[in-house]
């Protein structure tokens, strides 16, 4: 159910192409190409990097420098855009003696919904983000979890397409993270597109389906953590292992051109290996030719924090 004064629109959901913008001298993006589509893509990257510039030049607060920037082939700066888009800021900006029923409310109505309808679509979002029975309270009075939910439910209330969620867990309790996520992947399932980003890199962990890895205001890498993470065939991999005969298992390892180091942890092995590709091949050989039983076999340095610090850290 879009707003009903969507203008008909055609093209990829979402495109940067070739986009610069900068601020006097200071260059916050560099020539950026990317794509968004369904599934929940996760931005992360230092301070600095260029991330608030993205989100702001895809709301259409911002029109870039060079490049351009299109919703459905339209440009992301016009107000047929945003009505495909829906956007959850970092930064609360409410007047504080209105409900959030009421504001939520207003909001439907500026995206062209009559008022009967506009009623209907705040009590349906403000139910998926579990305010329904809070929102008569004023939003001054609200926890910064209820405003962050408050600013959700605005979001959606049009169901756009494509949701731009600027941090949007900061200050949501443990099992309101846990809510959160829960409809974030449903969102997903259904066909949204949802850029997200955060600086907690465990969520990206659980929550992403693509992470596009951004700094000094270029794009490091994107794809599936799991995408990225095997062309860093450079980057040292941590791999534990539990099987029998664990010491003799870490000395045979260590004579591999392929593992770094090795350690014993009570009854398993950890390795640091490079090329992890031609490793676990290595590795499968050896536990076949020399009857090593192994029980477990997991990789413990492949989260976003770690890609994260590697690409950082790498780049020139």
């Amino acid at each position: 159910m879009n707003a009903p004064f969507t203008i008909a629109a055609s093209g990829p959901l979402t495109e940067f192409t070739a986009v610069s913008k900068w601020y006097g001298p200071v260059i916050a993006l560099n020539d950026v190409t990317l794509h968004l589509g369904p599934g929940i893509t996760g931005l992360v990257g230092p301070n600095g990097a260029g991330k608030s510039t993205l989100i702001k030049l895809l709301t259409g607060q911002l029109r870039p420098s060079l490049g351009r920037v299109r919703i459905r082939g339209l440009t992301a700066w016009s107000a047929a855009a945003k009505a495909w888009m829906g956007s959850c800021p970092d930064v609360d900006a409410f007047y504080d003696e209105m409900s959030g029923r009421a504001f939520v409310r207003i909001m439907a109505r500026l995206h062209g919904f009559p008022a009967r309808l506009a009623a209907e679509r705040t009590e349906e979002v403000l139910g998926q983000v579990g305010m329904a029975e809070r929102a008569d309270r004023p939003l001054g009075s609200y926890s910064k979890g209820m405003r962050q939910r408050i600013k959700l439910a605005q979001a959606l209330v049009h169901d756009p397409e494509l949701l731009v969620l600027d941090e949007p867990l900061n200050g949501v309790d443990p099992i309101g993270r846990a809510e959160l996520t829960v409809l974030f992947r449903q969102l997903a399932a259904g066909g949204k597109a949802i850029l997200l980003s955060s600086h907690i890199l465990e969520d990206m962990d659980t929550l992403a389906d693509r992470i596009v890895f951004l700094s000094r205001g270029r794009i490091l890498a994107s794809g599936s953590l799991a995408e990225i993470r095997a062309l860093l065939d450079d980057h040292p991999l941590k791999v534990r292992i539990g099987a029998s005969r664990p010491r003799e298992l870490a000395a045979r390892l260590l004579r591999s051109e392929l593992v770094l180091a090795a350690e014993l942890a009570g009854d398993e092995v950890v390795v640091q290996v490079r090329r992890p590709k031609r490793f676990f091949a290595s590795l499968a050989e050896i536990v076949i030719e020399e009857s090593y039983d192994v029980e477990r076999l997991q990789v413990i340095d492949a989260s976003t924090q770690a890609v994260f610090d590697y690409l950082v850290n790498w780049n020139p």
